[in-house]
């Protein structure tokens, strides 16, 4: 349990500075930082499973409210693809659950294939 909870936090770490030095989209309202900080309590989710943490639903529920234009949408997809790439036993399918389970479904899903710019 106790290393669950350190691989976790260094899971959270690596993200946050990752997606801290992505740079910001010009046109778009939303950020990478907020959407690191909208989405990092999701990641036990999606590397261990079990129960989705009520800080995970509102970070989703808050992205969907933030992504107001297509290039917000854009740059959310690119933040998510780009991090969860650097999460070690991420599942995307587990991940791409997160909005139904939360009542607030995403428009699109976030894969290693996924074209954002789309």
């Amino acid at each position: 349990m106790a290393r669950s909870a350190v691989c976790g936090a260094a899971f959270i770490v690596v993200l946050l500075c990752v997606l801290m030095t992505t740079p910001y989209v010009i046109n778009g309202t939303i950020t990478c930082d907020q959407v690191v900080t909208l989405l990092t309590p999701c990641i036990p989710f999606g590397v261990f499973g079990g129960t989705v943490p009520p800080e995970c639903c509102a970070g989703i529920k808050g992205l969907n409210e933030a992504q107001n234009t297509t290039e917000d949408r854009r740059t959310a997809c690119s933040c998510i693809q780009e991090g969860a790439a650097l999460i070690p036993g991420i599942d995307y399918d587990r991940i791409n659950t997160l909005g139904d389970r939360c009542g607030s479904p995403c428009p699109y899903k976030v894969y290693p294939s996924t074209n954002c710019s789309e």
